[in-house]
């Protein structure tokens, strides 16, 4: 309960330090950490208007896409040994299909417009998720192989970093899964979310058609993504030293804004790579991720 409860208190400042730190790196004052919040706050206020070659497939993707981010946080642990608040063997098997329903839900949604852009910026976006799974099922089968364990409560908590290679496992580890945050939410370098030309948008592109309150969801529900993955970096961290509660409280809170300052200075000192690369830079990360794996062979002694 305690990691749901901090995942929604972060998402509400997480943006705002990320826009925050761009603005510094770039020399200039920058909003206060909660007018990301509150630009969708006046969002939600307004009506949603629908173009009449949508279905009700348009109309209720957004709320899904954020149920779906939802149900997945339940499922992360707090890293003092506490459970999520759905917890059983393969549970990131649920996680990550629930958040592959969400994306699907958007792709089909953008679809549903008729839109040749939407479509377009649909098609770049499935072909993303669908690179960057393979990174994500080999880091958790290493976790897994490692712990002995299929939950991510009991992996977490069953995994040690007592030696240089669970250390060098855990830095492979917390480089993929900021890489694969990135993609996941469309950001630097694959994604450029102030880009606002549709031959190079992708996930911009697929939310053309959103307004109002559907569009305030959607942003809800990439804030809240960027902290679930946050969740997952804090328990590698954290879960190994059994903290407190309280401890755990304020370093898995720290971790979250460690966390957004990072992908704020990511996006301010790095390009967006061409279109045509961003394929091959993605598959690089189950590249990494099996080294991870090998490293974790390496700490089982099951091979050297």
């Amino acid at each position: 309960m305690l990691s749901l409860g901090l995942i929604l208190l972060s998402a509400i400042i997480f943006p705002g330090i990320i826009s925050l730190t761009k603005a510094k790196m770039s020399g200039r004052k920058g909003n206060s950490l909660l007018q990301p919040m509150k630009d969708i706050v006046r969002l939600m206020r307004k009506g949603s208007i629908y173009s009449t070659t949508t279905s009700w497939v348009f109309q209720f993707a957004p709320t899904i896409y954020l149920v779906s981010i939802l149900g997945a946080m339940l499922m992360i642990p707090f890293p003092n040994g506490s459970e999520g608040l759905i917890s059983f063997k393969g549970d990131f098997l649920l996680f990550a299909y629930l958040l592959g329903f969400g994306k699907f839900l958007m792709i089909v949604a953008a679809l549903d417009t008729g839109s040749g852009f939407e479509g377009m910026g649909a098609n770049r976006e499935a072909l993303y998720s669908m690179l960057v799974e393979p990174a994500f099922f080999i880091l958790i089968a290493s976790l897994t192989f490692l712990s002995g364990f299929t939950s991510f409560h009991e992996m977490f908590t069953h995994y040690h970093l007592d030696s240089y290679a669970a250390l060098l496992y855990a830095g492979l580890a917390i480089y993929v899964v900021i890489q694969i945050t990135m993609i996941e939410n469309s950001r630097m370098p694959v994604d450029d979310p102030k880009t606002h030309l549709e031959l190079t948008m992708v996930h911009e592109v697929m939310v053309l058609d959103n307004s109002g309150f559907d569009l305030g969801l959607i942003q809800i529900g990439s804030a809240l993504k960027f902290t679930l993955y946050g969740g997952l970096i804090a328990n590698l961290l954290l879960a190994p030293f059994h903290f407190s509660p309280m401890v755990a409280t304020v370093s898995f809170f720290g971790v979250e804004v460690v966390f957004a300052i990072v992908i704020g200075l990511l996006e301010s000192f790095r390009a967006r790579i061409k279109m045509i690369y961003n394929p091959q830079y993605i598959l690089t990360l189950s590249g990494i991720a099996i080294l991870a794996f090998f490293t974790v062979l390496i700490i089982t002694h099951k091979i050297l």
